[in-house]
Formats: structure tokens, C-alpha cells, sequence
């Protein structure tokens, strides 16, 4: 399974990226729970759900620093 690009996510809304982050989340507590209990097949998925998190994070960033610059020119 590959990544999220940039693109998909800044083609969806706010709302879906703040539900995908809470998905994610939920899925990264469960992959290190079955790592610490010796489960864990797929090590590389830890990374590759830590590093969509942080791309979906920063694309939130990106929108929440252009709304605000867009009021204060607005003023």
C-alpha cells in the first residue's frame, strides 16, 4: 500500500483531512501496540503512517496560515 500524495489531500476538504488524522492516529497506536507485543508483521508501516500524518498536518498548516494572512489583508 503506498502513501497519500500531496495532491490527493489538498484536493479534499478540511473536515475529511481532520477525520483521516484521527483514522491515522487510531491506526499508529494500534501498529506500536502490536510491535511492543511482538505482532507486528509489516515494520515499515509505522513510518509510512507517522510521515502521512505529518503531510496531512502540514497541508492543514498550509491552509489555516493562508486563511490568516488572507483576513489581515483583508483589514
Amino acid at each position: 500500500m503506498k502513501g497519500m500524495t500531496p495532491g490527493d489531500l489538498r484536493a479534499r476538504t478540511e473536515d475529511e483531512l481532520t477525520e483521516q488524522v484521527e483514522t491515522l492516529g487510531k491506526e499508529i497506536f494500534n501498529l506500536r501496540f502490536q510491535r511492543a507485543s511482538g505482532q507486528l508483521e509489516n515494520t515499515a508501516r509505522v513510518r509510512q503512517v507517522r510521515r502521512d500524518i505529518a503531510r496531512i498536518k502540514t497541508i492543514l498548516g498550509e491552509r489555516r496560515r493562508q486563511a490568516t494572512s488572507q483576513a489581515t489583508a483583508r483589514s
